[in-house]
């Protein structure tokens, strides 16, 4: 079982800066750096009003209709029906949607990277 880790312990690295995980040719800072989680994600999701919107099952709000709902988002195809669904472009659609599609009724909310990265793991989550 040991022998599962090794090829991860041999990413991270220490210098005078501290602990660096280096992926291919870059290295990222390992400090401060959040793995992406579901319920924060879901907590976020509150603070950028998503509910006011649209219908997205384990929140509580209004049932708003502006936009399809979001159950099943982990099982889709594509996002705003423009972009194939994967995580990293659900990141891209949260930080910028009217860059992805400028006719978007989605607003530009100025989400931070982390949020996004914790919303897209919720969205994640979301099968029918």
């Amino acid at each position: 079982m040991a022998q599962h880790w090794l090829p991860l312990l041999s990413c991270i690295t220490m210098d005078a800066a501290g602990p660096r995980v280096n992926r291919g040719n870059k290295r990222w800072l390992a400090i401060g750096v959040k793995f992406p989680n579901a319920e924060r994600g879901r907590l976020a999701m509150y603070g950028y009003a998503c509910i006011a919107c649209q219908r997205i099952p384990g929140l509580v709000g209004p049932q708003a209709d502006v936009s399809p709902p979001l159950a099943g988002m982990g099982e889709r195809r594509y996002i705003a029906g423009v972009l194939s669904n994967n995580n990293d472009n659900r990141v891209r659609w949260l930080r910028d949607p009217t860059q992805v599609d400028p006719l978007t009724a989605m607003p530009d909310l100025e989400v931070t990277e982390q949020d996004a990265r914790d919303i897209t793991a919720y969205l994640e989550t979301l099968t029918e």
